[in-house]
């Protein structure tokens, strides 16, 4: 690889050596006002990967300052990360970086695709405009990917290996980006440093808690998403955090908020950080279990989601219903009695009457 290369795949081998061989200390990094650039962009990254998309520069091999500082700000993002420790930014954060990789590896030919891939132990065979990997390695990579046509039984496979088109490759290769990234993450960062980076992760904690608490608000309405069931709410966060649902449980989740009252557009906001989000086929789905086809769908109960694994962290309120929407009404009934005697118990502002 190049160093323009190198500077969009961070994260590589090789882009690793190449950093080291430039000879920048940790405290160089850390507070050289030299550095403020790559500190900059690193923060920007984290910021980026918490909205949602990281976006890479344009370079070319000539803009070494460019690329020098995009090389840098990759492991000042890591330790902001790290200092930060919140599993859900960590998740994000290292989904955005997969994503961003796989916008710019999709339009690579299958040779740089197969070099690139070696750096995951993944040796690929060149099968004219696609490529041939064994079925360990397709296993590996897809393990994650929810949709029916990457289950290995669904794929042909040839003495051991299974052919994927150039895009299904980048796609793979994104989720080995996400794995290697969210596992090496949060690192051992010394308390001095994260002390030097207050500055930097006090925007980045500000936009974190805005992120994570806004289903609870405006995307909901009158919605009361502090009253959903544990499946539920897990199932959202997951979603937001950028995690792959298995089917059974988006069409879980999907199907309660549209019981509850949530419009299709709404619902659609909660599926954009999904890896596989495709606009058109997740409006097509969540309108389809609204009833576009004449059949509107009801969430499936309690005893169907334990069949499923889809039952999570159970409550005592959990152990008295046999549905979720039931564990909704029930908990918005208690809730509107306790609101309704809280504002009888309140005292009055009328002036006291005259004896």
């Amino acid at each position: 690889m190049d160093n323009k290369d190198l500077a969009l795949y961070p994260y590589v081998a090789e882009a690793s050596r190449y950093v080291e061989s430039l000879d920048f200390s940790l405290d160089s990094l850390i507070s050289s006002r030299a550095m403020d650039s790559a500190r900059a962009r690193g923060k920007e990254r984290v910021l980026q990967s918490i909205a949602g998309e990281i976006v890479k520069p344009p370079l070319s091999n000539s803009d070494d300052r460019k690329i020098l500082i995009e090389l840098l700000s990759y492991p000042f993002s890591r330790i902001l990360v790290s200092c930060i420790d919140d599993p859900f930014l960590t998740r994000r954060y290292s989904l955005a970086e997969a994503v961003a990789s796989y916008k710019s590896l999709k339009v690579m030919d299958i040779a740089f695709l197969g070099e690139f891939s070696l750096d995951f132990n993944i040796h690929a065979e060149k099968k004219e405009s696609a490529a041939r990997i064994h079925f360990t390695d397709y296993i590996r990579l897809a393990s994650s990917l929810k949709a029916m046509e990457w289950k290995l039984v669904n794929r042909k496979m040839d003495h051991g290996y299974v052919t994927v088109s150039r895009e299904e490759f980048a796609r793979l290769l994104q989720e080995g980006v996400r794995h290697r990234i969210e596992g090496s993450l949060p690192m051992k960062v010394p308390g001095e440093v994260c002390l030097s980076c207050q500055p930097y992760i006090a925007d980045i904690m500000t936009a974190l808690n805005e992120r994570k608490s806004r289903f609870e608000s405006s995307e909901f309405q009158t919605v009361e998403a502090g009253l959903f069931p544990p499946c539920i709410t897990r199932a959202i966060s997951q979603s937001q955090a950028g995690v792959n649902l298995a089917h059974s449980m988006r069409f879980a989740m999907t199907s309660f908020l549209l019981g509850i009252g949530m419009s299709v557009d709404d619902i659609m906001n909660l599926f954009t950080s999904s890896p596989d989000f495709d606009v058109d086929k997740a409006r097509y789905q969540v309108e389809h279990i609204a009833g576009s086809s004449g059949t509107s769908y009801k969430p499936p109960s309690c005893a169907t989601m334990q069949t499923y694994g889809n039952c999570y962290a159970p409550d005592e309120t959990c152990k008295r219903i046999s549905h979720p929407l039931n564990y909704y009404r029930r908990r918005v009934w208690f809730n509107n009695r306790d609101v309704q005697k809280e504002k009888e118990e309140q005292p009055s502002d009328d002036p006291a009457p005259i004896p």
